[in-house]
């Protein structure tokens, strides 16, 4: 009997990655991607929870595909089940459930026996773990590739889940940084956007003999047939040597996506953010100066607790008079168990 399988992927880049990586394992494990409209021996959704709104569409989409493969499995990945497992376990006709921790498995404890019950394989992460190579040749249905270098977020922003679902930071080895890399462009890829949940801490796992600088330069001495371009970065993990490399490297796209999410100090300090206004304003002037056909993007968010009309207008003010390219604009959104939930004056 011929097994297939559907990936639904839903989120950021790096579960993007991961999901191309689960493609190719299943592929060498014999599975074929279902046709278009064609029931599958096994849907994965590879679910977010970032926000509400991504919580409930990871829900939406693993009740539609219970619905739509009543002979197949389902099962529900990623950070839906490392965090709030409990919820997903209430969902009838459920499969499997699996974490974070062990998303590269999945392959594997798909062809376990079901007990008559959900199998849940959602643990906790290790206090020290090292990073899960992820190797792929190819990015199915994209034209440029995402290459994920980095894993994990350390810095609990008040607002944000991240750090529970993706655990402490780790990094991708260089050599198999190097390696994918060449994959890609023998697979005639142009562009290849490095990422990671925290891509400027790459490295701080290897033991102060990485960054990202330094991974940038080992890329650029191979002369590969590509352009590289960089996924979102902190504010102060964008210095003048990262400046000045992307304003005179042809091969790295001029680019940076910076979050700023508030230009209020005081919503940014309730944010547990570690800049200021002024210093943000002054960062992205800096790129503008030296890279002046650069590209800039910038993350806000509105609504978080304690934003009144004035801390509003800070924002609206400071980017009104920054050279930004374009803006990703979203709403705040109260997630469990971090301390802005907590807070008495939610918007």
């Amino acid at each position: 009997m011929k097994k297939t399988f559907k990936i639904v992927t839903l989120g950021c880049k790096v579960n993007q990655y991961e999901s191309a990586y689960l493609e190719r394992r299943l592929e060498e494990e014999g599975w074929t991607p279902a046709l278009p409209g064609e029931a599958s021996s096994v849907t994965i959704v590879n679910t977010c929870i970032v926000t509400r709104a991504a919580s409930q569409q990871s829900r939406q989409e693993i009740r539609k595909a219970i619905r739509e493969n009543e002979k197949g499995k389902v099962a529900a990945i990623g950070c839906y089940g490392q965090v709030f497992p409990e919820e997903l376990r209430n969902i009838d006709g459920l499969h499997l459930i699996a974490g974070n921790v062990e998303k590269g498995r999945v392959p594997a404890l798909l062809t376990m026996p079901r007990s008559g019950k959900t199998m849940d394989f959602s643990v906790p992460f290790p206090r020290v773990m090292g990073f899960e190579v992820m190797t792929i040749n190819k990015f199915p249905g994209r034209s440029r590739a995402f290459l994920k270098i980095q894993d994990g977020c350390e810095s609990f922003c008040s607002y944000c889940i991240v750090p529970f679902s993706r655990g402490p930071y780790r990094s991708l080895p260089p050599d198999d940084v190097l390696q994918v890399m060449e994959n890609l462009a023998a697979e005639g890829y142009k562009e290849v956007v490095l990422t990671g949940i925290h891509l400027g801490k790459y490295g701080a796992d290897l033991g102060g003999k990485e960054d990202l600088k330094g991974i940038l330069r080992a890329i650029g001495r191979r002369g590969l047939p590509l352009r590289v371009r960089l996924s979102s970065l902190e504010p102060g993990e964008i210095d003048d040597e990262l400046i000045e490399m992307v304003a005179s490297e042809e091969w790295l796209c001029r680019h940076f996506h910076i979050p700023l999410q508030s230009g209020d100090d005081g919503i940014l300090r309730r944010m547990s953010r570690t800049y200021s206004r002024r210093t943000f304003g002054s960062l992205v002037k800096k790129i503008n100066e030296a890279i002046p056909l650069g590209a800039i993007g910038v993350d806000v968010m509105t609504g978080f607790p304690g934003e009144d009309e004035a801390a509003h207008l800070n924002t609206f003010n400071l980017l009104d008079d920054l050279p930004v390219s374009y803006l990703h604009v979203f709403p705040y959104s109260r997630r469990p168990g971090t301390p802005a939930a907590g807070f008495a004056d939610q918007v």
